[in-house]
């Protein structure tokens, strides 16, 4: 664009539309820092929730495989693994490590009680529980699975946990 001499004081470059303005100001660059904070405020807790709903989906998994190690072993050896017997590899144990791929959540076989080993012999309850980044979700502290194939979980939102 070429300079235009509007007086003999000075000359300014005049855009296309015919203003002398170049740039933003600062209270334009202020005004938009202030509405890109606001959005990231939104977004970002919405995304935390995110990635904690489908993490739980490791959970879900774990535990079914757990379940489906525990009916093998019942198959091989008249009797559900105890706790103990978890880490062994099979056929004397199940194989699985007691914490899920990515280590958001840790699995276990629950006690059957004390002095009560036939009740482990007949059914299990195996449990995962939230572990490391996940530990802050209080909609689902803990999901559940019996030998029967009854899944429950405890949390704010307990209802939703398994879907």
């Amino acid at each position: 664009m070429p300079n235009t001499c509007l007086t003999m004081n000075g000359c300014r470059n005049v855009g296309p539309m015919g203003s002398g303005q170049a740039g933003m100001t600062l209270i334009e660059l202020i005004i938009v820092i202030v509405i890109v904070g606001i959005l990231a405020a939104i977004a970002i807790p919405s995304y935390r929730q995110y990635v904690i709903r489908t993490h739980r989906t490791e959970a879900t998994t774990a535990l079914l495989r757990l379940a489906t190690a525990q009916e093998k072993f019942y198959v091989q050896n008249n009797r559900y693994a105890y706790p103990s017997e978890m880490d062994d590899p099979p056929p004397a144990g199940l194989g699985i490590a007691a914490t899920t791929e990515r280590g958001f959540y840790t699995v276990s076989i629950q006690e059957p009680g004390e002095g009560n080993l036939a009740a482990a012999q007949q059914g299990y309850t195996v449990r995962a529980t939230p572990a490391g980044s996940q530990a802050v979700d209080a909609d689902c502290t803990q999901f559940e699975v019996d030998d029967e194939g009854v899944r429950s979980a405890s949390g704010a939102r307990a209802a939703s946990c398994w879907k």
